[in-house]
């Protein structure tokens, strides 16, 4: 399986918006230079795994939570981020979603069947 590093930026990137933290700040904390962090929040370089691993402990995260979705054995990492995002939401909010998301699962499961 080929690694998506775009991905991988990607959860990068949030994650360190998340803690407020800048390209400047998440480097020196991880020992990378600013322009290597923007690469890979980018998708553009290849991070070797010192560097993720750096990089997942300044963030605070597991380094299954920034392979993710590179991973076929990630389920708990998905389910724990759909907590945390459904966390702060209002009544109307968490239904809203909630039926978005039981829509959306039965047309996913009504195209699979007919694939």
């Amino acid at each position: 399986m080929e690694l998506d590093y775009r991905a991988i930026g990607v959860r990068i990137r949030r994650l360190r918006k998340e803690r407020g933290l800048t390209q400047q700040t998440l480097a020196e904390m991880s020992g990378q230079e600013p322009s290597n962090i923007s690469h890979i929040e980018r998708g553009a370089t290849k991070l070797s795994l010192p560097t993720l691993v750096s990089v997942a402990n300044a963030l605070e995260v597991t380094v299954d939570q920034l392979l993710c979705d590179s991973l076929p054995a990630s389920r708990s990492v998905f389910e724990t981020e759909a907590a945390h995002i459904l966390s702060d939401c209002s009544h109307l909010e968490l239904k809203v979603i909630t039926e978005t998301i039981r829509t959306l699962k039965e047309n996913l499961r009504r195209l699979k069947l007919s694939e």
